[in-house]
């Protein structure tokens, strides 16, 4: 069975999607730490901050990533689909 370019550039399309979402989810994440380093914030408030970032970031970050990897496998499989049959 050989694998068409346009199936090669498909998925390589869908994966690199992918790639693009997880990077923007870092930048946000590290834009957030920029502001709060230059607020120049106290030890107090920054342990809360670190408290409050250790209950939500599960529920705020991991369905975004989620969400980025099952449609990206969803659409590798779809790719792969079409072109078995």
């Amino acid at each position: 069975m050989v694998v068409s370019a346009g199936m090669i550039v498909l998925i390589g399309v869908v994966c690199l999607i992918a790639i693009v979402l997880t990077l923007y989810g870092m930048k946000q994440e590290e834009d957030k730490q920029k502001k709060y380093e230059e607020a120049g914030e106290e030890a107090a408030s920054e342990l809360a901050r670190s408290l409050e970032y250790e209950t939500k970031s599960l529920k705020s970050n991991l369905p975004s990533l989620i969400w980025i990897y099952v449609v990206t496998i969803s659409l590798s499989l779809f790719a792969l689909v079409l072109y078995i049959f």
